[in-house]
């Protein structure tokens, strides 16, 4: 038997991204990374022993959304946008209704 087919579950362990290295790959300062994980518009997975945050890969697509919405949002409506996203994509039937369409408290949408 080869090695291969002997470790054939092993895994790669995901990478881990400490905010210089995003700083690095991104457009975004230390204090803007910072402060997008602070108002909840990108999560850090884990932290080190050491307290440094750690963030996966999908932070980077997080990130590339903000920068779009950006352009016409701002960062409260952006929030918003996103966990209404995460809550959708969450939920077994697809989300909840617009705000619009939520009913009053006497019962009315």
């Amino acid at each position: 038997m080869t090695w291969q087919e002997q470790n054939a579950g092993l895994g790669v362990p995901a990478k881990r991204y400490r905010i210089g290295e995003i700083v690095r790959h991104s457009p975004f300062s230390r204090q803007t990374i910072h402060n997008y994980t602070i108002m909840g518009l990108i999560r850090e997975v884990e932290w080190t022993a050491g307290g440094h945050r750690l963030y996966d890969e999908s932070v980077f697509p997080q990130l590339s959304r903000i920068v779009e919405l950006r352009k016409t949002k701002s960062l409260t409506e952006i929030r918003r946008i996103l966990m209404e996203e995460e809550h959708a994509a969450r939920s077994p039937g697809g989300g909840s209704p617009s705000r619009e369409a939520r009913p009053t408290c006497d019962g009315e949408a």
